[in-house]
C-alpha cells in the first residue's frame, strides 16, 4: 500500500491559493501512484482564527466537492488532513477522508483543542472516535494536539485500527516532542503512525516539517525535511499482525485495573 505524505506551506488565511496547491499535489501524489493521500491540518486557512467568520469552510462543502472530485478522478484514496470549517454556527477543525470513488467514508471534529495556539477560543471540540475501513482495512484519524493523549490513540487501535494518520500544524519549537511521541505511538499501539506536519511561517509559529511514516515495531521509515515534498512510502500491513503475535500487549492489558 503506497502513502504519499503531502508536506506543504500553507498561506495564511488564504483559501483559494490552499486549494489550488493541494489539487496540485494530489495530483503529483496520483502520478507517483500512491494509493493513500495525506494532508496536513488546517489546510485551508492555516490558524488564521480571528477571520474564520469569513475564511471557513461552510459545512465542509469546498473541501469535501474537491475531495470526493479527485478521489473519483484518479481512483485515489484522501485522507484529506484537515481544514476549519462552520457547522451549526460553530468552527471545527475537520477531517474529511473520501475513498477512491470519491464517497466521504468519515469527518472527525479535532477531540483536543490546544490552548497554546487559541483553538480553545474559537473552536468546538469533537466527541467521537475516527475510525474507518479503506482497502478493508480498518484505520484512524486524529489531528496534531491529540498526539499528546495515548489514551485516545489506544481508544483507536482497539476498535481496530492497523494505520493512524495524523495531521498536524506542529510548531519546530516543539518537534522533538513530536518525533518521539509518534515512535511512541507506533510501539504502544503496534500499528503504522502516518504523521504529516506543514513547513514556512504564520504570524505567530515557524514549522519544520518533519513529517514521518513509523512501523508497528517502531522502525522510522520516512522523515520528511524542512521543505515542501511529496513522501513515498510503501506499507506491508502484514507487519502489524507479526508485532502484536510477537508480543501480545493488546491481550496482556489488565481491564480489571484500568
Amino acid at each position: 500500500m503506497r502513502i504519499a505524505c503531502i508536506q506543504i506551506n500553507i498561506a495564511f488565511g488564504n483559501p483559494k491559493e490552499n486549494i489550488r496547491k493541494v489539487e496540485e499535489k494530489i495530483r503529483k501524489a496520483a502520478m507517483l501512484n500512491a494509493k493513500i493521500v495525506v494532508l496536513p491540518e488546517m489546510w485551508n486557512t492555516g490558524y488564521d482564527l480571528t477571520n474564520l467568520e469569513l475564511t471557513a469552510d461552510v459545512n465542509g462543502e469546498e473541501t469535501k466537492n474537491l475531495l470526493t472530485r479527485l478521489a473519483k478522478e484518479l481512483q485515489i484514496h484522501i485522507i484529506g488532513g484537515s481544514v476549519s470549517t462552520k457547522k451549526n454556527n460553530h468552527f471545527y477543525n475537520t477531517m474529511y477522508v473520501v475513498n477512491n470513488t470519491g464517497e466521504l467514508i468519515a469527518e472527525y471534529d479535532k477531540a483536543h483543542l490546544f490552548k497554546l495556539m487559541d483553538e480553545h477560543l474559537y473552536l468546538a471540540a469533537g466527541s467521537s472516535k475516527n475510525i474507518f475501513t479503506l482497502n478493508d482495512i480498518a484505520m484512524g484519524g486524529v489531528i496534531c494536539y491529540d498526539l499528546r493523549f495515548p489514551e485516545w490513540f489506544r481508544a483507536h487501535s482497539l476498535a481496530g485500527a492497523k494505520i493512524i494518520f495524523v495531521p498536524a500544524q506542529w510548531p519546530a519549537t516543539r518537534v522533538d516532542h513530536w518525533k518521539i511521541l509518534l515512535q511512541a505511538r507506533a510501539i504502544e499501539n503496534q500499528c503504522f503512525i502516518v504523521a504529516v506536519n506543514r513547513v514556512g511561517e504564520d504570524p505567530n509559529n515557524s514549522f519544520n516539517g518533519n513529517s514521518m511514516v513509523i512501523a508497528p515495531w517502531g522502525e522510522v521509515l520516512w522523515v520528511g525535511a524542512d521543505e515542501e515534498t511529496i513522501g513515498l512510502v510503501d506499507l506491508n500491513m502484514d507487519d502489524v499482525e507479526e508485532v502484536r503475535k510477537k508480543i501480545p500487549v493488546f491481550k496482556d492489558r489488565r481491564v480489571d485495573l484500568y
